[in-house]
């Protein structure tokens, strides 16, 4: 939005911020229309989170390591030992 106060266009924004034109219109229009207040989050559709945001982490961490830095060296292995504890049963 401060590239726009300062007179700048919606294809300039993009191409210096490296979004997608659309996605810089639909930001001005927000703002436009609502001001700062339309520039917060929206609610998203769809599926919400399977997981907490903690064992999201602990996932995305036992992922990048190296195959040394796992426990076990068989691919079975590790999917059978995975995780190190057990997930909470989801109602």
């Amino acid at each position: 939005m401060l590239h726009a106060a300062r007179g700048r266009s919606t294809a300039r924004i993009a191409r210096e911020r490296g979004l997608h034109l659309d996605t810089v219109r639909r930001w001005r229009g927000r703002f436009a229309q609502a001001g700062l207040p339309g520039l917060k989050g929206r609610r998203r559709c769809g599926r919400p989170a399977s997981f907490a945001p903690l064992q999201a982490t602990e996932v995305k961490a036992l992922a990048c390591r190296l195959p040394a830095e796992t426990e076990c060296r068989s691919p079975v292995g590790r999917v059978r030992n995975w995780p190190a504890r057990p997930l909470p049963v989801r109602s």
